[in-house]
């Protein structure tokens, strides 16, 4: 059984167990040993063969067990049984708004829920409505959620969630009640794809507020309208939920809905260490027995104060997924993570020759008016004829026009010819060798038989990236987010074949995209991979996508040095001409 397989199992086995209600910490150290796997990038075979296994953190004995038992058997008898246990219907449940592991637990033990169907009839007959703890307006939004369980069980891209957000964030900063207002979640984090959007204000008067909210144009159902709280759901099924809390209050509440999970209890650990407690409500000693010994509460201006409590360098949202963050904070080893205002150009970019929408002119003057030092056209090779894509013929008249805009002065930014050259079948390139040594660079990508097994595509990919003339690879697992899985790979193999050939990966930033996963990224970037991050830009505005992008570096824990693309033109130059 492979890594990803096993992933997928311990995932499975948290949940399950969290529906019957064992222990918090040992449902989490299943989602735990899940996530820590993900990120894994030793070979999971070679890691079980040393034996080094359990010195992986977040990895216990028992957790070792039964990923070597997985992993040479495919079978787990625990797992098994787990399944036997909790019927099948009861997973289907967590797709409801609202129901979680414990009151999952609870309708299953009290009224033999067992399916959605199940729950739809307990819930028209009234039954739901009587359990300790639901009532009859919960049974209502449950009936609500299951009507329209699949626009609410959707995630959406961050890209679209961040629309949303521009247009409700302006609209509660321009209330008088409001003092501060901040989006958080998994939306101020970075996430590639959102669930919800979590609004938190800092008000002594709340009630406006809320009116506000629940009266916002676009929105199709008020799902909670409380003091305090609010929920609303927007066309499309992108749910937004608003809480009020008092000034004081507000920075604890920011760090703590802005989450993770994963980062809150170490956090929580770190407090505990010191003596002290970290919640939403604030940051105070623990309780002790002479109560005129105990010491204030911290008072937080921002933030940066909380870290600062508990002897922290400030952690950045987009690192706050408890994968080490906290321990680097307290080395003071946190990176100085990449700005969008580091970025003078970009090489991924496509123009009306193929499949974009402008022309190579206007595509140049775009770059000039965002003050890039270069861009680089990057237009689909000739097996790409879905995308019209170049000939050579077509590709030498392109790269003429390109040296000819050079040459005339007319735009400050430079431009580089390239071109977007497919990987074949067996990891031959498009164009011959000649043709790619006319080029500037070479964006080397797949398009075509993303479905083949891991060791075809993995050996299809390094082939490529031991061609000389390819100087990136583009959207390397050729995921599609919400719509494509990424395709069957050995990703460190990769790496390790970049690395080996002096080749930069891409960072694809179309939201779509966001490709390399950023989870690959900071050990990769430490070997010494570079990093490229590209628009793939087929239209004027989505040079914007380069924010997106910048932000999947960040959570990579990328810094300027490693990101190929802040260098200067005249650095650029150098590379492209000698090498690096």
């Amino acid at each position: 059984m492979d890594k990803k397989d096993i992933e997928d199992i311990l995932d499975r086995i948290g949940t399950m167990l969290e529906i019957k209600g064992e222990n918090p910490f040992k449902v989490r150290a299943y989602f735990s040993g899940a996530r820590t796997l993900q990120t894994m990038e030793e070979d999971l075979g070679e890691v079980i063969q040393s034996g080094k296994l359990g010195e992986v953190p977040g990895i216990g004995k028992a957790l070792t067990e039964k990923i070597e038992t997985l992993y040479a058997t495919g079978e787990l008898a625990f797992y098994d049984k787990l399944i036997a246990s909790v019927p099948s219907g009861l997973m289907d449940l967590l797709e409801i708004p609202g129901l979680g592991g414990k009151k999952i637990k609870v309708l299953h033990e009290k009224l033999e829920i067992d399916s959605i169907e199940s729950l739809t009839v307990a819930c028209e007959q009234g039954k739901v409505a009587e359990l300790k703890g639901f009532g009859k307006k919960t049974e209502e939004k449950i009936l609500s959620g299951i009507e329209n369980r699949e626009a609410y069980a959707a995630r959406h891209l961050w890209w679209n969630a961040k629309s949303v957000v521009e247009k409700i964030l302006p609209g509660l900063e321009s209330l008088p009640e409001v003092e501060r207002v901040e989006a958080a979640g998994s939306f101020r984090r970075g996430m590639e794809t959102v669930g919800d959007l979590d609004f938190l204000v800092a008000s002594s008067s709340p009630a406006p507020i809320m009116e506000w909210f629940t009266s916002m144009e676009g929105i199709t159902e008020v799902t909670a309208h409380g003091d305090t709280k609010s929920s609303v759901r927007f066309e499309g099924g992108m749910q937004a939920d608003l809480r009020v809390v008092p000034a004081e209050q507000f920075y604890f509440a920011l760090h703590h809905f802005t989450g993770s999970k994963d980062h809150n209890v170490r956090m929580r650990q770190k407090a505990l260490s010191l003596g002290m407690s970290l919640s939403e409500w604030g940051l105070r000693p623990e309780e002790e027995k002479d109560s005129s010994r105990k010491a204030g509460p911290v008072v937080a201006s921002s933030e940066e104060d909380i870290f600062k409590a508990l002897g922290l360098s400030y952690v950045p949202p987009a690192l706050r997924e408890g994968m080490g963050e906290v321990e680097a904070a307290e080395r003071n080893e946190l990176p100085e993570l990449l700005e969008l205002s580091d970025l003078k150009g970009c090489f991924h970019n496509h123009t009306t020759a193929s499949d974009g929408r402008n022309t190579l002119e206007e595509m140049a003057e775009e770059a000039d008016r965002r003050g890039w030092e270069y861009l680089g056209i990057a237009d689909h090779s000739k097996s790409s004829f879905q995308a019209n894509g170049l000939d050579e013929e077509r590709l030498v008249k392109q790269v003429e026009a390109i040296r000819a805009i050079n040459q005339s002065g007319k735009f400050r930014v430079h431009l580089f010819a390239g071109s977007e050259v497919d990987i074949l079948t067996g990891g031959r390139l498009d164009f011959e060798e000649s043709m790619l040594a006319s080029l500037d660079y070479v964006v080397a990508s797949v398009h075509n038989g993303l479905t083949q097994d891991e060791e075809t595509m993995t050996s299809r990919i390094i082939k490529a990236l031991e061609q000389p003339h390819v100087t990136m690879l583009g959207h390397v697992s050729g995921r599609l987010l919400l719509k494509r899985e990424a395709s069957k790979m050995n990703i460190q193999k990769i790496i390790d074949a970049a690395l080996a050939n002096r080749t930069i990966l891409e960072l694809n930033a179309n939201p779509m995209r966001l490709d390399m996963d950023w989870r690959h990224w900071r050990k990769a970037a430490e070997k010494g991979l570079l990093c490229c991050i590209n628009p793939d830009a087929h239209a004027l505005h989505h040079f914007d996508f380069q924010h997106a992008g910048v932000l999947t570096a960040r959570k990579g824990w990328l810094t300027c040095k490693q990101v190929f693309n802040t260098r200067t033109l005249i650095e650029v130059k150098d590379v492209l001409s000698s090498g690096f």
